[in-house]
This record gives structure tokens, C-alpha cells and sequence, in this order.
């Protein structure tokens, strides 16, 4: 009779098996535990590094078709993957969990929007885009969130800061590269749609 193997110690190697199912199903517990988005680099530290780049995109790949009829979808996204509950049904989570949603002026939308579209900038383009003087706690606001970030300085008098929109503010946003934005007209509909309201 085979001796069953009850070791389930950490330390004890193992080697990644060799079924795609298993593979997958060892992926799809991963993401689904991790707290946030898991790199590819990270992935394959599961499997030991003994699984390619190209077999690993393809068994996410794999498994985001095998979710798509799910209420949870696997996305890609800036800095990596993760499972996430599809929009349709956040207000069902909500009735769970009532905490209202912080809500930034239009002046922090403004600022943030033009760091987007234009990174990087300093504090001093942002100004002269929005034509009125940037108060520090829109920028301490923005920076607080983690989605803003000073990513060097312009070499100019005074060297300013140059803010660039960071990896959590694409990952808030599903995003994975800020390529993906909407078109900026699209945003100026939507600005002068919530003036009119």
C-alpha cells in the first residue's frame, strides 16, 4: 500500500506540477488569498521559478476566461494581478459594508486629472493649466492616497518636484498603464455633466 505524504511543513520543497489544472488551481487559491496585485516575477516564486513566463501569461490567461461568467473577473493590472469583484454587483457589497466612499473637491479632481494626462509635472504647470494657485493640501491629499508621487526634480531655478500618478492609482482605477485613461474629451463631458447636476 502507498504511504500517504502528510508532511505539510513549508520548508519541505516541491516541485511544480506538471498539469495545467493544478497549476492553475495553485494560481487561482494564490491570487484569490493575496491582499493585493501579484507580479509575474512574484507568481512564479510560487512555482519555485521552474514555470516559464510564457506557460504562467498563459494560464492566467486561462484562468481569466474561465472566470469571465463569474462575479469575480482576474485582472491585469499596473502592478500585477488580482481578482476583483465586477462593478454590477459592488452595490449588493456595499448593503454589507456602508462606509461612504471618501469624496475629493473639484479642485483635487482637476489637479489629479492634469497629473495624469500630463506627467510629469510640477506644481507650477498644474497652476498655470488650472489658472489658480494649487493649495499643498491638494497635492498632500493626492499623495496620501498613494496616487501621486514626486518621481524626480525639473532642472530648472528652484529644481520643483515633478509629480507622476503612481502604480496604486492605476490599480484603483483597473487600469494597467495610463495609456488606457478615457480620451480627455471624454473627461471634460463628464466634469461639465456633474456642474450642470
Amino acid at each position: 500500500m502507498a504511504e500517504l505524504n502528510t508532511d505539510s511543513r513549508p520548508d519541505r520543497a516541491r516541485s511544480a506540477p506538471n498539469n495545467p489544472g493544478e497549476l492553475k488551481r495553485i494560481l487561482e487559491a494564490v491570487l484569490l488569498a493575496a491582499p493585493q496585485p501579484l507580479s509575474l516575477a512574484e507568481l512564479r516564486k510560487v512555482f519555485a521559478d521552474e514555470i516559464g513566463l510564457d506557460v504562467l501569461r498563459v494560464l492566467l490567461d486561462e484562468l481569466r476566461l474561465e472566470w469571465a461568467e463569474r462575479p469575480v473577473e482576474l485582472l491585469q493590472l499596473a502592478s500585477g494581478w488580482r481578482f476583483r469583484t465586477r462593478a454590477e454587483f459592488l452595490p449588493y457589497l456595499a448593503r454589507l459594508n456602508p462606509e461612504k466612499p471618501p469624496k475629493y473637491s473639484r479642485a483635487v479632481l482637476e489637479t489629479l486629472a492634469i497629473i495624469a494626462y500630463r506627467q510629469p509635472v510640477t506644481r507650477g504647470d498644474i497652476e498655470d493649466i488650472r489658472g489658480v494657485t494649487v493649495a499643498t493640501q491638494i497635492i498632500r491629499v493626492l499623495e496620501e492616497r498613494g496616487w501621486v508621487d514626486i518621481v524626480g526634480h525639473r532642472d530648472t531655478p528652484g529644481r520643483p518636484a515633478l509629480l507622476a500618478t503612481t502604480k496604486k492609482f492605476l490599480d484603483d482605477l483597473g487600469l494597467r498603464s495610463v495609456t488606457e485613461l478615457p480620451p480627455l474629451e471624454m473627461m471634460n463631458q463628464t466634469l461639465e455633466l456633474a456642474d450642470a447636476q
